[in-house]
């Protein structure tokens, strides 16, 4: 998922991340330009899944 595409979508997956895990917080799922890395580091931590993982799951949202 290119930083775009998460940008442009990324209110609407904000949404249904919340959904599936209500224990996340507006501060974990914040999406700041360029700090990719940070939110996948941030959703890592509080889901357990890998990287890889995280971005199939978005994708598939």
């Amino acid at each position: 998922m290119d930083e775009l595409e998460l940008k442009g979508k990324w209110n609407e997956i904000k949404g249904k991340v919340k959904q599936t895990y209500a224990d996340l917080t507006d501060d974990d799922l914040k999406y700041e330009e360029g700090q990719d890395d940070e939110l996948f580091g941030r959703l890592q931590q509080k889901t357990g899944k890998s990287r890889d993982e995280l971005v199939t799951w978005i994708k598939s949202l």
